[in-house]
């Protein structure tokens, strides 16, 4: 039986593990999730390579005896220091990190959901702070999407009709869809995500270009806190939790 195997791999976490060395969390497009043990100490060359963040080729041991994994080497490809430069992008890179953990790695969906991280980490690596917080924004949508939990923007759940692009419409925690206005009054509104015509069209134009274009799409105060309302309700649905990390992304 081969032990020894390689993964195209992304880290996600790492923490103390013993004395000296370190446990990591990564996120591989052929094995979802995978933790492993860094073994060394602080002048080890390996665990400067395996931080969080950082992607690559990674060689990982499997003992099936003793059931552990451990990182042999790691040639990174992808460093991203600019992660580490400002709060802003180290909060939004950590809750691209918690959220991907918490959803399982996408589910099955390895390959895409390592497309989706090493892009929007690619953008964040140079992104101001309002740009982290577009970021993150447009990252939890298309981790919906990615989960199959993504609401439908542009059907109303209540009579099936397609709100004009200028109407205001509610994004519902509960049912997760948006309610048009001639419906809404019927309905209580508590709980609900008001987005109006900017909030969505902007959530269309992010969704649907890479994460460094999407920094160049602005938004207003008012429709990027409506966006990032609905995507932070539509995530938590989909996750089954509310991470600490998304309270990190500040904003109005």
């Amino acid at each position: 039986m081969n032990r020894s195997s390689t993964h195209a791999a992304l880290v996600l976490a790492v923490r103390p593990y013993g004395e000296s060395n370190r446990e990591a969390v990564f996120l591989t497009e052929d094995a979802g999730l995978v933790r492993a043990t860094v073994f060394g100490g602080p002048k080890s060359k390996l665990r400067a390579y395996v931080a969080p963040f950082h992607s690559g080729e990674m060689f990982i041991y499997h003992d099936p005896v003793k059931n552990y994994r451990k990182i042999t080497d790691f040639a990174v490809d992808a460093w991203r220091p600019g992660l580490r430069e400002s709060l802003e992008r180290s909060y939004a890179a950590a809750a691209i990190a918690e959220t991907v953990i918490a959803g399982f790695g996408g589910g099955g969906s390895w390959p895409e959901a390592m497309a989706l991280c090493r892009d929007t980490l690619d953008a964040l690596d140079g992104a101001d702070e309002t740009g982290c917080r577009s970021s993150v924004v447009r990252f939890l949508w298309k981790w919906t999407e990615l989960l199959g939990a993504a609401p439908d923007l542009e059907c109303c759940i209540d009579c099936a009709c397609f709100p004009p692009p200028d109407e205001v419409v509610w994004y519902s925690r509960s049912d997760g869809g948006i309610v048009c206005g001639r419906c809404a009054p019927r309905r209580d509104r508590a709980g609900s995500v008001e987005l109006g015509p900017g909030a969505r069209a902007w959530l269309r134009a992010v969704t649907g270009a890479d994460a460094k274009t999407a920094l160049r799409i602005g938004a207003a105060s008012l429709p990027l806190r409506q966006a990032k309302e609905a995507a932070l309700a539509a995530a938590a649905e989909a996750v089954g939790t509310r991470l600490k990390t998304w309270n990190l992304l500040g904003g109005n």
